[in-house]
């Protein structure tokens, strides 16, 4: 594969010759997630924010139990928040929990119920960008969707772009393009999806060659996962004050203070005198 590209360029050969490879692979290798299991929109959303920035092992048991939790918009939205981001707790990244909250919100008072099947109205929605609601448009609706996020970004610059640095996403997205199974595109991400995990694995990241390519900040010891510790202890504990959860934490009051006006703002926290408690 990678020699017909260097030979002959991207010709509608190699497109094709990849495409084989892509989906052999999946038939011979696709993983069984409980996800794919379903065309549920709802289902498919949550799965879709779940797996922002986070391993595929670590979102499988989350997500089914958050399913069980919240069966569908109408059960989410109506839940307190704290019941939410409880069932949340060990993916970190908070922030996706009110998001899908607020969605859902959002589906069951503007959209009767149901999540609109088109990609510029689900990025009006918190927490959904481009990527992400395209990705929805495709396992949920079976669109045929054009779109780039890691995984994707790594099969084709391993296969179309093999010898280059600093590839652009603008020079991937007509070869995506090219390569979609335009009649199974719910299919085809989810192969594509499993190649590119393996991948991971056996070379060395595609992705730095990447101009959208940054490392990501360390977790230990930062604000997100000092926010993740503030959240929890509400959790267990309920109303504290300010001095109490420094005290708990063990951290610098002014840092502490800084991250309970982030969340505040956030609207995952409220004060009630001097007391502060999750939002319900």
């Amino acid at each position: 594969m990678l020699a017909t590209v260097r030979q002959e360029g991207i010709t509608p050969e190699a497109i094709a010759l990849f495409r084989e490879l892509i989906c052999l692979h999946y038939r011979e290798y696709g993983r069984d997630l409980p996800w794919r299991r379903t065309t549920d929109p709802y289902r498919i959303l949550v799965s879709e924010l779940m797996l922002q920035q986070t391993q595929v092992d670590r979102v499988v048991p989350k997500y089914e139990a958050f399913i069980g939790r919240f069966p569908d918009f109408a059960s989410l939205a109506r839940a307190p928040l704290s019941d939410v981001l409880a069932a949340w707790q060990g993916l970190g990244y908070n922030r996706r929990a009110i998001a899908l909250q607020k969605t859902a919100e959002r589906v069951v008072h503007e959209f009767e119920g149901a999540l609109p099947a088109d990609v510029e109205t689900l990025t009006t929605f918190p927490g959904i960008g481009p990527a992400t609601a395209a990705a929805i448009a495709a396992y949920a609706f079976n669109l045929p969707v054009v779109y780039i996020e890691t995984n994707i970004r790594r099969i084709f610059i391993h296969f179309f772009f093999e010898d280059r640095e600093g590839v652009r996403d603008e020079e991937l997205l007509p070869i995506i393009d090219q390569a979609l199974l335009r009649d199974d595109p719910r299919t085809w991400y989810s192969a594509l999806m499993d190649y590119g995990t393996v991948l991971s694995k056996r070379t060395v990241n595609p992705n730095r060659r990447s101009a959208a390519y940054t490392v990501q900040s360390r977790f230990e010891g930062s604000d997100r996962q000092l926010r993740g510790r503030v959240l929890a202890l509400l959790l267990k504990e309920g109303a504290l004050a300010e001095e109490e959860i420094v005290r708990h934490l063990g951290e610098d009051p002014g840092r502490v203070s800084r991250i309970l006006g982030r969340l505040e703002a956030e609207g995952f926290l409220a004060r009630d005198g001097g007391r502060i408690t999750l939002c319900r």
